[in-house]
């Protein structure tokens, strides 16, 4: 089936064309009817199976221009790089046709995005705290919104918007189209997508979990940072199919830590990526990862659903994640657009675990290689290692327990409350270094 074959307008299959796109992808073909006859519908594909698209296509092909200023179409995503890329993918699409679309994110002046917002547009793609934030102040009025996109409603959750999307409902007409997007089904994913539709129709292209086929994985045995960070080094030198490659962490801390490692053997061909970052810095480190610049990018989960690039070729599970569905979002960012991609994970004794639930959720087993021919092994720990007091893939992320103090104790000899006060004949004796009197005269004795 190519795109000729969906009831796709001229203007779109225009831009297809000048993208070089000419066949769909499996969930973009199952989707488009059920979305033009206006039903609810539940998408459930693996990241990189073009998910952006199966929504964009038949959504764009419904819109019909007005002259009203308030939006059509609400689109909800977790990451302000996915709210620029949506953008960047609309504005692709449409091309040809005067379609207005506006992001809008945290992390930003709000007054700058609430201008642009006023000032009339079709489209608006946000992450849901600031879209709850531009409908609270009115800037942003939903009186008008016919149809609601919520991408990556799994990882909505993971990231704690639960509630933010429950307010979201509350803005919203009650008449629209809901379309929502997962790369996993799971009874937490279900119970919000109830709460915006009772009846839709759910669409599948492989099994919650399935890996991709065109993805091949394996994995080393590694016991600690500083092993893993050799390991790295080597297959950097000597592989060099080992073009675009993205580096998976736990924590932001363990990121900048592995970057500070990195820095001086790469220098200008590794940068970092987490949420502490600046907007700035996140989109110049995604685009300089893009043109080529850098050779590598270590990154934290929240990166692994929010950036698009093209031609990434080697994914590395510097840590395992505990979580299963994690590790298919991460692999899924190479072997896209039917390109061949390969996954390989450093695995340490306490990650063997998270290695077998992975396993499980695939049906697949992740075979070990040994390692390579002048891997340098270590025995040290790093100060991370030694003292973790964050759960590093805790969605809520506990702090351990520290055993704590007494209750109460002896105050500091400054903080004691006590009587201090001096008579101002003290004062002056401590000023003078003797006693002062005032208005006070000798007596002379009397002659007799």
């Amino acid at each position: 089936m190519t795109f000729d074959d969906l009831n796709l307008n001229n203007p779109l299959r225009m831009a297809l064309a000048d993208m070089g796109i000419s066949e769909p992808t499996a969930i973009q073909r199952k989707v488009f009817s059920p979305i033009m006859e206006g039903r609810d519908v539940v998408g459930i594909a693996q990241t990189g199976t073009g998910k952006t698209y199966a929504y964009l296509l038949p959504v764009l092909r419904l819109w019909k221009f007005t002259k009203s200023p308030y939006p059509q179409i609400m689109i909800v995503v977790p990451t302000r790089e996915l709210v620029a890329q949506v953008v960047d993918e609309i504005e692709k699409l449409a091309t040809y046709m005067d379609v207005i679309a506006v992001g809008v994110y945290g992390g930003t002046n709000m007054k700058t995005q609430s201008v642009k917002v006023t000032a009339g547009l079709d489209i608006v793609v946000g992450t849901p705290g600031r879209l709850v934030d531009l409908m609270l102040t009115g800037a942003l009025q939903a009186k008008k919104i016919k149809k609601l996109i919520i991408d990556e409603v799994d990882e909505m959750l993971n990231l704690g918007f639960r509630t933010q999307l429950k307010n979201i409902i509350d803005f919203l007409p009650e008449k629209r189209q809901n379309l929502m997007f997962s790369a996993t089904m799971t009874e937490e994913v279900e119970k919000v997508i109830n709460r915006f539709t009772d009846y839709y129709k759910k669409l599948e292209t492989a099994p919650s979990g399935a890996p991709l086929e065109n993805i091949e994985q394996y994995a080393y045995e590694v016991p600690n940072f500083n092993s893993k960070a050799n390991l790295l080094e080597l297959l950097l030198n000597i592989d060099a199919e080992i073009k675009k490659l993205l580096v998976f962490v736990s924590t932001k801390k363990m990121a900048d830590a592995l970057y500070e490692r990195m820095a001086p053997i790469f220098e200008e061909k590794v940068g970092v990526i987490h949420s502490s970052k600046s907007q700035n810095n996140r989109f110049a480190t995604v685009d300089k990862f893009q043109d080529g610049t850098y050779r590598f990018i270590i990154a934290t989960d929240i990166i692994a659903r929010g950036l698009d690039v093209s031609s990434v070729t080697h994914i590395i599970n510097f840590d395992l994640t505990d979580t299963a569905e994690k590790y298919i979002h991460r692999i899924g960012r190479t072997g896209r657009a039917e390109k061949k991609g390969i996954a390989i994970s450093f695995v340490s004794e306490k990650e063997k675990e998270y290695k077998k639930k992975i396993e499980e959720l695939m049906s697949l087993e992740i075979p070990l290689r040994p390692t390579p021919d002048g891997l340098l092994l270590s025995d040290e720990l790093i100060a991370l290692e030694k003292h973790v007091d964050i759960i590093p893939f805790n969605n809520h992320k506990m702090r351990m327990h520290q055993p704590s103090g007494p209750a109460f104790h002896d105050k500091k000899a400054k903080n004691k409350k006590v009587n201090n006060k001096l008579t101002r004949k003290e004062k002056m004796k401590l000023k003078y270094k003797k006693p002062q009197t005032r208005g006070q005269k000798k007596k002379r004795s009397r002659r007799k």
